[in-house]
């Protein structure tokens, strides 16, 4: 599993990665911008108070709420927009590691979107989870680490496995494999909890996993 994770990460600022990773970036900007602008007029527009100190005040305090929510949404939201590319990624993966074995076919544009929603909102519920932990003293690390753990790791496993088997194989191969994938789970739930590091979870999480799901495939072929 490390010597995975070492590889996933060797090739995590690779042009083709970069790409992925630039086109993410930029489009959560454009669209946070875009929020930033519309929250703005709306205040303007309807916030009209008798005294400009209020006015101010207010105006202060939403803006600084703002920040704090895009902070607090960047990194869910950049899975978002990765989700789209993240076949791309196990596609570059495979051919610089695998290019013997069979290629993986790239699913549709439907389940692609489908895959990239499911990702951002695992991660709002990581990040929400880290909040809780954060608030409440004397909860567990290893709770979030093994929840969010096992969600992440069941996602990207059969991202990874559904470019080459059905997806009730894939299903069963993770199940038999199960504390493998929680294991490699756990690791991207440790990556995702850190903030501006968890902009890089979909990319390591995507090339990890491909990783796994080879090396477990040939576990279960031998």
């Amino acid at each position: 599993m490390l010597f995975a994770a070492l590889k996933a990460f060797q090739q995590l600022f690779t042009p083709g990665f970069r790409a992925v990773l630039f086109k993410s970036l930029g489009l959560t900007i454009g669209l946070f911008v875009l929020i930033w602008l519309g929250v703005q007029t709306l205040f303007q527009a309807f916030t009209i108070l008798p005294y400009e100190w209020l006015n101010t005040t207010i105006a202060v305090i939403a803006g600084l709420g703002m920040i704090a929510g895009m902070v607090f949404l960047i990194g869910p939201v950049t899975a978002l927009f990765a989700g789209l590319f993240l076949d791309r990624i196990a596609e570059q993966v495979e051919a610089r590691h695998y290019p013997n074995d069979p290629q993986g076919v790239e699913p549709p544009f439907s389940q692609s979107l489908g895959v990239a929603v499911r990702f951002a909102i695992l991660l709002v519920f990581v990040n929400l989870f880290v909040l809780f932990i954060a608030l409440i003293p004397g909860i567990n690390v290893a709770a979030y680490l093994a929840g969010n753990g096992y969600l992440l790791g069941r996602e990207y496993f059969q991202l990874a496995g559904m470019r080459h088997l059905p997806p009730h194989d894939v299903k069963a191969l993770r199940e038999a494999y199960s504390g493998r994938v929680l294991m490699s789970g756990m690791l991207i739930a440790f990556f995702a909890a850190i903030p501006f590091v968890n902009l890089l979870v979909p990319l390591f999480a995507t090339s990890f996993m491909v990783h796994v799901f080879k090396s477990t495939l040939r576990s279960a072929t031998r």
